[in-house]
C-alpha cells in the first residue's frame, strides 16, 4: 500500500532518485515500497526535482573545473560525472532506440534489437552525437559565463526528466512485458505537478542568470518539440513506447534545450 501523509513527497522523491540514478540511498522506515514500480505513476511528479538533484554534483564539477581548466575539459568532466551518477540510463535507451529503429524491418524485429544489450552501428553513432552535441553546447555556454552554464545544465536535467515521461503518457506500451509495461503510466495529477516543476526549471536560465526571455522560452518549446517528435517516431516505428523510448526522449529534449540556449540573438 502506498505511503500517505506528510512523508509522501519525500518517499516519492527518494523513489525518483533511485529510479533515475545509482545513488546509494538507504531505505527508510516510512517508505512502504521503495523499489516497487507500482509507485511510479504517482512518484514521477517529482521527477524534475530528482533530475535537478542528480545533476547538481556534475554541475558543481562543471563550474569548479571551468575555474581551473578549459571549458572543453570542464564539459567533459561534467558529462562523465553525470553518466556515472545515472548509470548512463538514458544514453542506453537512446542507443537501443537508434539500433532498433534503424536496423529492424518489422515491429517485432525492432523490439528484439532494442532488447539486445549489445550496441550496433546506429546506437554507437547516436551515442557519439549525443555526447558531442551536449559537450559542444556546454562548452559554448561556459564561454558565455560559468553561472549561465551551471544553471542551464541542471535546468536541462530537470526539464528533460519530465519530458521523458511523455511517451509513457501518450502511447501504449509496445510490449506486454518489460519496464514500460510494468510501470503504471504517469497519473494526471503527477504529470501536472511535474510539468509545473519542469517549466519552472526550464525558465531558470532567464529568471536566475538574466538570460534572454525569448531564447529561454524557445529552448523549452524546442525541447518539447523534440520530445513530441520522438513520440511520433515511436508510434510510427513500433506502435507504442518502451523504457528505451522514454530514455531517448529525455536525451533529445536535453540536447535541444542546451543547443537552443547557445543561439546568438
Amino acid at each position: 500500500m502506498a505511503h500517505s501523509g506528510p512523508m509522501r513527497p519525500i518517499s516519492d522523491l527518494l523513489f525518483c532518485l533511485r529510479f533515475y540514478s545509482r545513488l546509494p540511498l538507504p531505505e527508510f522506515r516510512f517508505e512502504a515500497a521503495p523499489h516497487s514500480m507500482g509507485e511510479f505513476g504517482r512518484a514521477v511528479g517529482l521527477a524534475p526535482l530528482a533530475g535537478l538533484l542528480i545533476a547538481l554534483p556534475a554541475g558543481l564539477i562543471l563550474a569548479g573545473a571551468n575555474a581551473m581548466l578549459t571549458p572543453e575539459i570542464a564539459a567533459i568532466l561534467a558529462l562523465a560525472a553525470l553518466a556515472a551518477t545515472t548509470g548512463a540510463l538514458h544514453e542506453d535507451g537512446l542507443a537501443d532506440v537508434a539500433d532498433g529503429f534503424g536496423g529492424g524491418r518489422t515491429v517485432e524485429r525492432k523490439l528484439e534489437i532494442m532488447r539486445d544489450s549489445r550496441i550496433g552501428a546506429y546506437g554507437g553513432v547516436a551515442l557519439c552525437l549525443s555526447l558531442l552535441a551536449r559537450w559542444a553546447a556546454l562548452t559554448a555556454l561556459l564561454r558565455m559565463g560559468t553561472a549561465h552554464a551551471f544553471v542551464a545544465f541542471i535546468s536541462a536535467a530537470a526539464l528533460s526528466r519530465w519530458l521523458g515521461l511523455l511517451p509513457m503518457a501518450l502511447l501504449a506500451p509496445a510490449r506486454k512485458d518489460g519496464a514500460a509495461h510494468a510501470a503504471v503510466g504517469p497519473q494526471p495529477r503527477a504529470l501536472a505537478i511535474g510539468g509545473a516543476l519542469a517549466l519552472a526549471a526550464g525558465l531558470a536560465p532567464w529568471w536566475l542568470v538574466g538570460g534572454s526571455a525569448g531564447l529561454t522560452l524557445a529552448s523549452v518549446a524546442l525541447a518539447l518539440g523534440a520530445t513530441l517528435g520522438m513520440v511520433y517516431l515511436a508510434k510510427r516505428q513500433i506502435a507504442g513506447q518502451t523504457g528505451d523510448v522514454a530514455g531517448a526522449a529525455q536525451q533529445v529534449a536535453e540536447i535541444a534545450f542546451l543547443i537552443t540556449l547557445c543561439a546568438r540573438i
